[in-house]
């Protein structure tokens, strides 16, 4: 019998973290880790952190690393199992059956015919083990669907595979791997967390978030994209309703590159009237008048 040589894990994370980079995401030590043990131990990922962190990104930049179909169900409060699963095809289901009124077949063989998997309508879960390939499935605010959901969810999790009372069971034809994401708005389940490998996402550190900017914006100027990372830095630390996350370091950056402001105390008026790019709501610019702005701008030398 031969036995393969265990792989090397620090080689292996540094593998993920450069190849996540090349796909525009600037993942830490630790999601690098957290990723490498979901391929090792073939566990789903459970992402809670913030609005706004980049917990969908990394989805996102996993399709591109491994070049799959990222499929994605967005979890909202009163999501059933066949918005997430599977629905027939009613009205081709209908027409089928209009088309064979004149044919002769039984009922059986009628309903045999119009309940084959040609009418089925293949929601995200069924889709992603289903696919022909292993896909990333990104189940994106967890938190946002009811508990009944979640004991749905664990068990499709655990199986990975689906009866459809008019097929059987389907089984996976690939195993996917599985994005949980959750903005912490109720408390996930036990079972479900026990299911899967968890990492918590937070803002990134200045140099990490710098860095996004670099790769995700190749042409803005390596101080510019520091004195961003350390403006927003210092915006997140003021008394807000909602702190901006990375997308909107991201469109904040893109807009001073865009009006060729190289250096943010350079024009502070400028910079003030920038923050719709930041502040998405009235009480958080209420809180950053143009004398905090000041204040803030003295921090990003």
């Amino acid at each position: 019998m031969t036995h393969t040589s265990p792989s090397d894990p620090t080689a292996d994370r540094a593998a993920i973290a450069r190849r996540l980079a090349d796909a525009g995401y600037v993942a830490d030590r630790d999601l690098a880790t957290a990723l490498w043990l979901m391929d090792l131990l073939h566990r789903p990922l459970l992402l809670e952190g913030a609005a706004g962190v980049g917990k969908t990104a990394v989805a996102q930049a996993l399709a591109i690393v491994h070049d799959t179909r990222l499929i994605r169900l967005q979890c909202y409060e009163g999501l059933d199992q066949n918005a997430a699963l599977y629905e027939w095809n009613y009205q081709r289901q209908i027409l089928a059956l209009k088309a064979r009124e004149a044919s002769g077949d039984s009922p059986d063989v009628i309903e045999a015919q119009i309940f084959s998997p040609a009418y089925l309508l293949e929601r995200p879960l069924l889709a992603a083990i289903r696919a022909e390939r292993s896909v990333v499935l990104l189940i994106d605010e967890v938190d946002r669907a009811d508990e009944e959901f979640e004991a749905f969810l664990l068990e499709i999790l655990s199986d990975f595979q689906v009866t459809v009372p008019e097929l059987g069971t389907l089984a996976a034809r690939s195993i996917p791997r599985v994005i949980l994401t959750s903005n912490g708005t109720r408390e996930i389940s036990d079972a479900l967390r026990r299911r899967c490998l968890y990492h918590f996402v937070d803002f990134p550190a200045v140099d990490r978030e710098a860095a996004i900017l670099k790769a995700r914006l190749p042409g803005i100027d390596t101080a510019l994209a520091l004195q961003v990372a350390r403006f927003v830095q210092a915006v997140r630390r003021e008394d807000l309703r909602k702190a901006p996350g990375v997308a909107e370091t991201l469109d904040f950056a893109a807009a001073l590159t865009g009006v060729g402001l190289a250096d943010l105390r350079g024009d502070r008026e400028l910079v003030h009237d920038l923050l719709a790019t930041l502040l998405k709501t009235q009480e958080d610019r209420n809180a950053l008048p143009r004398e905090v702005v000041d204040r803030l701008l003295t921090q990003v030398a």
